[in-house]
């Protein structure tokens, strides 16, 4: 009997150990000393090791995935963290920070670039805003459990895949992926049980959207005012298409055949709305080129490089020199619009136009090469007016004469006085026309200086009223020169309104009927412009 008892017990012992697999034949008698428990805790601590370093492998490799939201394309991803919590990163403005859940992951969503397709839809159906901003909570849930289940898949197929080289052993390689499975789902049930969806209304700022709050104000504010404004608009644009029938009430101006016309537009700073208004304008008024003096964005970014899409759809040549507010990056955006066309102190000659222009020396964002900001400090002046010297040699040494210079600070324009019948500019959001000061024997030069076409951006809505988007509408004659000008002014007082106003000019070769404005000169900041604002 004895004898069988200690043949049963050491079957016992050499049956597998279920967490070591230590299937090893053991000596009659053998007896569980002190080495086998430490054994055997040393191999648990290596198998739960090994479930940690692929679970967080796992994490790292493939927490990650791509989806919609809205017209963006967006990345999620989930990393180890301490503290959980959600990073709405939007580059290179910087970050919202949400305190949004607890538990070891935090949740990151990287908003990359806007999809053209998307984004046009929305512009061209203003009910689809309010559709895609109920679609992208759907978006957001969808992609987060897309995210949440490829995590689980990566965390335990990283944890098997380290466990089989390490140990080579079924036994310890499933405990190990079951480990890896039970941390990650409970880390993902951690977050999704503490989640607060209060937390959005507490961000917290990184980056240059630090100062978002004191720039735009109140989001919920801003968002009210905007919707309301956004209603307005919407009544009139539709209302814009009625303007060229009210021509037959303005002044008299019958075209010939030989006239070409202009629309100036500058400033858009990313209002989508500004495009409808365009467009509507290029059909309406049979626009042969559109000249553009810059801000179509406000940082210049590669996300925002996308928002001159639109462009393409005008179908008319397009004129372009860069804002303050627009980078290389946007005026290669603009460069690859198959109508666009380009000028940094060069020339180009379009519908019989010899038109030449160049980008604003500064580039706001970067305070390297706009130190003193927007305001025309001597620095800031001495800038502005270099690149209206450079634009000046360019006009004088051109081999035709240029009927039409761009700059987009007016500060520019001082010494193209004399070079040629016409300067445009932007940058004020103020509408103005006056005369550069012209010297005995020079030819007299207009300067026309255009509101904002976008409203000013985000910026239009700080008011009680919002900033008007204005465009103007330039009529040339057989010899290109300037006979006729629309001003085109839509929602100026937040009230339901469009206004247009025609001036005709009656001596074409002396230019507009106005009072000569002093400009900025080398070594004397100008005080008689207008105050830039963008």
């Amino acid at each position: 009997m004895d004898g069988q008892r200690d043949e049963r017990h050491d079957d016992a012992d050499d049956r597998d150990d279920p967490v070591t697999g230590d299937d090893r034949p053991r000596p009659t008698g053998w007896r569980v000393g002190a080495a086998g428990p430490l054994r055997r805790l040393g191999l648990i601590l290596a198998v739960l090791a090994v479930a940690l370093a692929g679970a967080v492998l796992g994490v790292l490799a493939g927490g990650q995935v791509s989806t919609d939201i809205g017209p963006f394309r967006a990345n999620l991803s989930i990393s180890p963290a301490r503290d959980g919590g959600t990073t709405v990163d939007i580059p290179p403005l910087g970050a919202l920070l949400l305190d949004s859940h607890d538990g070891p992951t935090h949740l990151t969503v990287r908003l990359g670039a806007l999809d053209q397709g998307r984004t046009e839809a929305l512009i061209d159906d203003p009910a689809s805003i309010s559709r895609a901003s109920q679609s992208a909570v759907e978006d957001v849930r969808s992609g987060v459990m897309r995210l949440g289940l490829r995590t689980l898949g990566a965390s335990v197929l990283v944890t098997l895949v380290l466990a089989g080289l390490i140990f080579r052993d079924v036994r310890r390689t499933a405990w190990a992926g079951g480990l890896a499975l039970l941390v990650t789902a409970g880390s993902l049930g951690t977050a999704a049980a503490t989640l607060r969806p209060q937390a959005i209304e507490e961000p917290r700022y990184e980056g240059l959207l630090v100062n978002a709050p004191a720039i735009v104000g109140d989001a919920r504010r801003i968002a009210n005012d905007y919707t309301k404004y956004a209603e307005q608009l919407q009544r009139l644009v539709g209302n814009v298409s009625q303007l060229y029938t009210t021509v037959s009430a303005l002044p008299l101006l019958e075209p010939t055949p030989g006239t070409t016309r202009v629309l100036h537009v500058s400033d858009m700073h990313l209002n989508p709305t500004g495009w409808q208004l365009i467009r509507t304008v290029v059909e309406q008024f049979g626009i042969d080129v559109v000249i553009d003096t810059g801000d179509i964005t406000d940082w210049g970014s590669e996300p925002e490089a996308s928002f001159v899409g639109s462009i393409g759809l005008l179908k008319k040549p397009y004129v372009f020199i860069r804002g303050n507010h627009d980078s290389g990056k946007t005026a290669a955006a603009v460069a690859r619009q198959p109508n666009a066309i380009v000028l940094n102190n060069t020339t180009t000659t379009v519908a019989g136009l010899t038109i030449a222009g160049i980008g604003d020396p500064r580039f706001t964002p970067d305070k390297n090469t706009s130190p003193a900001g927007s305001g025309l400090t001597q620095q800031v002046a001495d800038q502005v007016i270099g690149a209206g010297n450079q634009l000046a040699a360019t006009v004088r040494s051109s081999p035709r004469p240029v009927n039409i210079a761009l700059v987009h600070d007016p500060a520019s324009a001082g010494p193209l006085a004399g070079t040629c019948p016409l300067v445009l500019a932007g940058h004020t959001h103020s509408r103005q026309v006056s005369k550069l000061p012209q010297a005995p024997g020079q030819q007299p030069t207009t300067l026309m200086v255009e509101g904002s076409t976008g409203g000013a951006g985000l910026r239009g809505l700080e008011g009680e009223k919002p900033t008007p988007l204005s465009m103007s509408v330039l009529y040339f004659d057989q010899q290109k020169m300037l006979q006729a000008y629309d001003t085109i002014t839509v929602g100026g007082t937040g009230q339901a309104q469009v206004n247009l106003e025609r001036r005709l000019v009656e001596n074409p070769t002396a230019g507009v009927p106005v009072t000569p404005t002093p400009t900025p000169t080398d070594g004397v900041p100008a005080t008689p412009t207008p105050t830039p604002t963008g």
